[in-house]
Parts: C-alpha cells; structure tokens; sequence
C-alpha cells in the first residue's frame, strides 16, 4: 500500500513539475513610459539584452516587471549593483540590479541606472552622466538581461536531480541497515 501511494504521489509530482517545465516563459514587454535603446550594446550586439530611457522610478520599474513577468515559484533576489558589469558588460552602469528566476526555466536580471543616485559617482561630477537619449533627458536607462534553458536542459535537469535524491535515499537506507 505504501508503495504503490509513494509511486503515484511520484507520478504526480512528475506530471506537475513537467507541465511546469513545458510552459512558456512571459514574454518580455516593451516597458511603459519608456524609449527603446537601439544604442549600440542595447540590441543584438550582445544575445538576450534591451535597454529602455525612462523617468519611471525603481519601485515602478520592479512593480512593472512584478506585474508582466511572473510564473509559478518566481523567485526575486537584489544584487550588488557592481554585479551588473560581470553579468550584462564590463561598461554597463548600474545603480541596482535585480533578477526575477523562474527556477528551471530562466532569469531576468532588471539593471537600473539613475545617474542623480550614482553612488560610483561624486555628487558634484553626477551631471557628466546625465542620460540624453536622442535629444529628451532622461533619469534611468533600464537594462534587461535574460538567461533562458532549453527545454531538453530543463528536463534533463529535473532527471538528474531526482536521479540524485533516490541514489542518496538508497544509499542513506543501505547505510542505516548497518
């Protein structure tokens, strides 16, 4: 009896997790208020980036993303804004830099820069930052980053890992019978 409800909650757990797996992603809308870069790095210089001039704050750019990227377990981590040279380009400025994850699937990495809040910058040297995008200033310039899996990888993840979990319960049942 034990068993066989073991092997069903199992099978449920891999028919949710793989209908999981097979959604689509959210697809990544243009931002409200906002002008799209076509500057060079902001397109398809570098793979899976685009960068928007707007005067929306932090809070409205999370909310926004909050809003048109989400999925099941959704996860959303702030990182270190000097992260973003290492995970967008070596030349990008940043004054924060979140991801959105869809555990298995992608991430988002959502990079701010406000050159008034530059903190890389001394206050009385900010104004050389300012942002002018074909003739309208502007208070961030917004730069989205995804890493998205393919579905074979998603899969192949989801294998290997429960793979792993029954070799180590075997192996913790073989060794508790010594």
């Amino acid at each position: 009896m034990f068993k066989k409800a073991f092997f069903l909650l199992f099978f449920l757990f891999n028919l949710i997790t793989i209908l999981y797996l097979i959604s689509p992603t959210p697809q990544l809308l243009d931002m409200t208020n906002a002008a799209r870069s076509d500057e060079p790095g902001d397109t398809i210089q570098l793979k899976n980036v685009s960068a928007y001039y707007t005067n929306l704050s932090r809070t409205e750019v999370i909310n926004f993303y909050k809003a048109n990227y989400s999925g099941l377990f959704r996860i959303i981590l702030n990182h270190p804004p000097e992260k973003a040279k290492t995970i967008i380009r070596d030349t990008t400025q940043s004054y924060y830099l979140e991801e959105f994850i869809l555990p298995l699937k992608e991430s988002l990495f959502i990079n701010g820069f406000e050159w008034e809040n530059d903190v890389f910058t001394k206050p009385e040297k900010r104004v050389q930052n300012k942002l002018i995008y074909k003739g309208k200033e502007y208070k961030t310039k917004i730069t989205l980053k995804t890493f998205p899996t393919s579905l074979p990888r998603r899969l192949l993840t989801l294998f290997s890992v429960e793979i792993g979990l029954v070799t180590i319960f075997f192996m913790y049942k073989k060794f508790l019978k010594k």
